[in-house]
């Protein structure tokens, strides 16, 4: 069971499988705060891990993922799915958790996503 919980006014819960078309769902960006620059594809995003010292990771055993490391010294990974139509505000969050000072999600009206500047 994979998806979104939702719960309504009655405090009863319900899975949403699809949660980009659930209710309330909201779309999501991804911004460079240095630049105040929206990310719009995995070239942009390549460009700008690249300043923080992310590198590609060629991992053959992972066909389907696009991967960025820090270090061969280090576990910090970042995992996106080849396609950037398939980037999700999941994947935008693992970006902002490991670069706390230079991404943030922020809705499609501009506003910011407190869930994004986690402390």
């Amino acid at each position: 069971m994979s998806g979104v919980w939702i719960f309504d006014k009655k405090g009863v819960a319900r899975l949403i499988s699809n949660p980009v078309t659930a209710p309330g769902a909201r779309p999501r960006l991804l911004v460079y705060l240095p630049a105040n620059q929206v990310i719009r594809s995995y070239a942009e995003l390549e460009l700008r891990l690249g300043e923080l010292g992310w590198t590609r990771y060629n991992n053959p055993s992972e066909p389907k993922l696009l991967q960025f490391h820090r270090s061969d010294h280090t576990n910090h990974l970042i995992s996106l799915p080849k396609s950037f139509a398939s980037f999700k505000s999941m994947h935008m969050y693992d970006i902002v958790v490991k670069n706390r000072s230079f991404f943030e999600v922020r809705d499609l009206n501009g506003a910011t996503d407190s869930a994004s500047t986690l402390s």
